[in-house]
């Protein structure tokens, strides 16, 4: 089958939330949380659940995992925490808990990241997506610039493709 097939077989209407990781953002100020639920309703996905939490490596965890357990949500979109300072432990949070790791989503985010935005100090950009417990799962940096980035040269071009294929191993069964 042809990527095209994929995606002309994947869902329509995607559940998903949003975590936005932060020490100082509440909802009103969370610019790239209130982006990504924009560009969600866009392209009609329906956000079940919108958190903000702490950069703290349990908190992170929690929210994920929260998630993960909610059978009626397919995609976790994550902001936020994903520097390189002694704080930003999302990478490792998500991490700890992918069961698969897609890893050309962090490459291809860097890469545009470099050509397309912020030139050589993408090295320091890390993103990271991959599958747990049947949940897609993208985590990217928390700045707006690199939400909308994200968000419209790659997770809304893939997610419901990526979905599908979490999905098709359920339907051979």
């Amino acid at each position: 089958m042809s990527v095209q097939q994929h995606k002309a077989e994947a869902p329509i209407n995607l559940i998903c939330m949003i975590i936005t990781v932060s020490d100082t953002r509440i909802f009103e100020t969370d610019k790239s949380g209130k982006l990504i639920k924009s560009l969600l309703d866009d392209y009609s996905c329906t956000v079940k659940d919108y958190l903000i939490v702490r950069d703290e490596y349990e908190e992170i965890l929690e929210a994920i995992k929260k998630g993960c357990a909610n059978e009626e949500i397919d995609v976790i979109l994550l902001n936020g925490g994903t520097g390189i300072a002694k704080r930003d432990v999302t990478i490792e949070a998500v991490q700890s808990l992918l069961e698969k790791e897609l890893t050309g989503f962090g490459e291809i985010f860097r890469m545009l990241s470099y050509t397309e935005d912020i030139g050589s100090a993408a090295i320091m950009s890390r993103a990271i997506a991959g599958v747990a417990n049947d949940t897609a799962i993208f985590s990217m940096p928390g700045s707006s610039g690199a939400v909308s980035l994200a968000m419209k040269k790659m997770i809304l071009l893939e997610m419901a493709h990526v979905v599908r294929e979490i999905r098709k191993d359920h339907q051979v069964k």
